[in-house]
């Protein structure tokens, strides 16, 4: 107990100091995201919370607001038709996941944890994963967000949507339950210098020599990782 109050007040912490100094880059992207595209700031989508509660993610919106229904769906490629012009800007920097700070202070997530998954997605984990991953809050970043942080182009070599939800989302699954069987202050701070890390040099494999232990691609994906 003590060890969760102390991370929920490093999730407050770095989330006020954070915005302190995101303010310039939000008063520069609100502007521009009015101009353009579909004139939307925000994007609201429901995602699996703790204990199976939803919460509606926010993001930067970077994509047609009806994108959910047409094309891959839910799974986003590289060069996505349906990704707005400054949009791609927003998701090759990740600035387009920011405003899920405000998710952390109110509490619907932390910064580190499992990938805040749709229904959808979170369905294609095996039944034994769910009730582990339902334990903990979803996370800004973490062991899934990291090593799948080039997501978009691993996507772009032709695999069906069938496979990635067979294939993928089962090793996805192993990440983030080896992250709440491993979770602590620890853990939580190295994630943060990993995710560091990966915003500044993307293709480092540093992830699976940093964290000891973690989960290993399988053969059949190993692929999707070269």
């Amino acid at each position: 107990m003590k060890e969760c109050n102390l991370l929920r007040f490093f999730d407050i912490f770095f989330s006020f100091i954070a915005l302190f100094f995101l303010i310039p880059i939000f008063i520069i992207v609100i502007p521009l995201l009015l101009l353009t595209g579909e004139k939307k700031v925000f994007y609201r989508q429901k995602r699996v919370g703790r204990d199976n509660q939803y919460f509606y993610l926010l993001k930067f919106a970077t994509m047609l607001e009806n994108s959910p229904s047409i094309g891959t769906k839910t799974l986003t490629v590289k060069n996505d038709p349906r990704i707005l012009p400054f949009g791609h800007y927003l998701r090759k920097t990740k600035i387009n996941e920011l405003p899920q700070i405000l998710n952390i202070i109110k509490g619907d997530m932390s910064i580190i944890g499992p990938r805040p998954l749709t229904f959808e997605a979170f369905n294609s984990y095996p039944s034994k994963f769910k009730k582990i991953l339902l334990s903990v809050k979803p996370g800004l970043s973490g062991v899934g967000s990291i090593v799948f942080r080039n997501e978009e182009d691993m996507l772009s070599k032709n695999i069906s949507k069938n496979f990635f939800y067979k294939n993928i989302m089962p090793y996805k699954g192993e990440l983030e339950v080896w992250f709440v069987y491993n979770q602590s202050l620890k853990l939580y701070f190295k994630l943060i210098f990993l995710t560091v890390i990966i915003l500044f040099y993307s293709r480092s494999d540093v992830t699976f020599k940093f964290l000891k232990g973690i989960p290993l691609p399988r053969k059949n994906i190993k692929f999707f990782f070269e």
